[in-house]
């Protein structure tokens, strides 16, 4: 997956997986980068929508939304 040029919400914040491996699925990828914002202070509303920007594409729009929140390293 190419970074993306912008700094994520959450710049601090490094959320790294390997997606080749079992953690590679959708929910865990989602549960991963949710606990590291809830960690970091996120609101209930930033989670909220961080859920329906994952959740408003294919796996290419969930690993591109990660990325706009935190720092997600794969």
């Amino acid at each position: 997956m190419p970074k993306t040029t912008n700094t994520p919400k959450y710049p601090n914040v490094i959320v790294e997986m390997d997606i080749d491996g079992p953690d590679g699925n959708a929910f865990a990828i989602m549960g991963r980068v949710q606990a590291a914002l809830k960690k970091a202070g996120a609101t209930k509303e930033e989670l909220t929508q961080y859920s329906m920007d994952s959740m408003s594409g294919d796996y290419e729009n969930l690993l591109a939304t990660a990325d706009k929140w935190v720092d997600f390293r794969v």
